[in-house]
């Protein structure tokens, strides 16, 4: 097992970091230093963090249709088929601690390919992957609502300017991000509906709409059905969460 140095590199950062907080911070105000500091801490910490992960040669790799807790069980059983060892596994990436040789990666798409995944290598694809899986996420596993709007939501997250992740959205899947994320609430709707364990006022709470009649216009914009309609079907349609 090769020896990797790596304190004395987060010696230098560190010591670096306490000389530019010195340099700059003096001449400003109280908010200002603070503000300067916070960002400048945050912004060494992710560099280590990318050197850190450099060094010991991790390898992130990006996968399509990665959409549920089920999907992750499914890349972390085909990572152990194949002896790979990884740190994390979360929804359209999986980090993996060592070197993969040509045969495996092969081995590992043919794997993931069956059972409906894809590994990704298109920078472009990757970027739109990451945009479903942080919808995807927001919608379907977190009841945290978004201290802003969604736009700048994805650009803070991405790091890329709104207009270029709209464009290149929709070039790709021939839909707007917009729509992507309200079909996703719409379908999280009928799920709640399904369960019946909330009623409407409850799931529009829940999905942070302003009201029930703004939840009740939107899904019959989406479905043709107002929600009371939908819960009476006997055959519910629902699609899958790679289907929306």
């Amino acid at each position: 097992m090769r020896e990797v140095k790596v304190f004395p590199v987060f010696a230098l950062l560190k010591k670096t970091y306490y000389q530019e907080v010195h340099y700059f911070v003096r001449p400003y105000s109280h908010n200002q230093s603070f503000k300067y500091h916070s960002k400048l801490k945050k912004n060494v910490y992710l560099f280590c963090k990318s050197l850190f992960k450099l060094l010991l040669g991790w390898l992130k790799i990006y996968i399509r249709n990665m959409v549920c807790i089920r999907c992750k069980m499914v890349v972390k059983s085909e990572l152990e088929k194949l002896g790979l060892h990884y740190t994390s596994v979360e929804l359209g990436e999986a980090v993996i601690t060592e070197d993969i040789s040509p045969e495996k990666m092969d081995r590992l798409r043919i794997a993931l390919k069956k059972t409906g995944l894809e590994l990704m290598d298109n920078k472009k694809s990757i970027l739109v992957e990451k945009i479903k899986t942080i919808i995807i996420e927001m919608v379907h596993y977190t009841d945290e609502q978004i201290k802003t709007n969604l736009s700048d939501y994805l650009s803070e997250k991405l790091k890329y300017n709104y207009t270029y992740l709209a464009n290149l959205f929709s070039e790709v899947k021939g839909t707007t991000i917009e729509q992507f994320y309200l079909a996703h609430k719409i379908e999280k709707v009928k799920e709640l509906l399904v369960y019946d364990e909330l009623n409407l006022t409850q799931i529009a709470w829940k999905l942070h709409y302003s009201s029930v009649a703004h939840l009740s216009n939107q899904f019959k914009k989406m479905t043709g059905l107002t929600p009371s309609h939908f819960k009476n079907l006997k055959n519910k349609r629902r699609r899958t969460l790679g289907n929306v």
